[in-house]
């Protein structure tokens, strides 16, 4: 009872042009050092690094806004320093409260 091959699989796929498109996709696919894997991981690192410059650039823009605020307001550089560093006038007695939470 000898099988033959040729039966069982249809013509098409024993195109030899059908075995190099498939051999050379799964190539593409597995082997090569672009594989789907490392590209889907390359894709993942770009997402968050395009997320991580959206958020630099809005806290740059608000370091920029407080600057400008603390230069050209001396009411608002009076309280940065009060509230930042703890500074009071001379007749002044400056309370700090802090809170304590207990944890479990």
């Amino acid at each position: 009872m000898k099988l033959k091959l040729g039966k069982r699989i249809p013509s098409w796929m024993m195109n030899r042009y059908f075995i190099t498109v498939v051999a050379f996709l799964v190539w593409i696919s597995f082997f090569d050092k672009n594989d789907l894997i490392t590209q889907y991981g390359f894709r993942s690192e770009l997402s968050k690094l395009e997320a991580d410059r959206d958020y630099f650039i809005r806290e740059i823009a608000q370091s920029q806004q407080d600057l400008n605020d603390l230069m050209s307001d001396p009411e608002h550089l009076e309280k940065y320093a009060r509230e930042h560093y703890f500074m009071k006038k001379d007749n002044e007695d400056l309370f700090i409260v802090e809170t304590v939470t207990e944890e479990e």
